[in-house]
């Protein structure tokens, strides 16, 4: 993503620019998109550093957005995945996502993209990403 989009997310109150650090770097970041007229925020991008792989920064992320789409009201979050990223899909899968549909030829080389959505209830969103950091570990 270019410096000049991602000053655009920040400065957008439709949009949550979440970053995870380890010391004063900055190696992971979650961005949340959400619409006015809708109850369903829409998980735009989840990256992580190559370098702090493995050290649950994605599943702490992951939680961050969730928490985030709480507090805004949202009763869900979507998302889409390449289909040839079985990291991302495990990782979705064990924080409870769960596939809903897929779009064929969606990104720019005709890869699939699978369609997930979790529904978020309050009180089980923390409970559901301790679980997904426990099973990272």
């Amino acid at each position: 993503m270019s410096p000049r989009s991602l000053r655009t997310l920040i400065a957008r109150p439709s949009a949550s620019v979440l970053v995870a650090q380890l010391g004063a770097e900055v190696v992971g970041s979650v961005i949340v998109l959400y619409r006015r007229t809708a109850s369903v925020g829409r998980l735009y991008s989840l990256a992580v550093e190559p370098r702090a792989r493995g050290l649950g920064v994605a599943v702490k992320l992951l939680g961050a957005a969730e928490e985030d789409a709480v507090s805004r009201r949202q009763s869900a979050v979507r998302l889409e995945v390449r289909a040839d990223n079985a990291a991302a899909i495990a990782l979705y899968d064990r924080a409870g996502y769960r596939i809903s549909g897929r779009r064929t030829n969606y990104y720019q080389d005709g890869e699939t993209a699978l369609l997930f959505r979790k529904t978020l209830a309050p009180q089980k969103a923390a409970a559901s990403v301790a679980r997904a950091a426990a099973a990272a570990r």
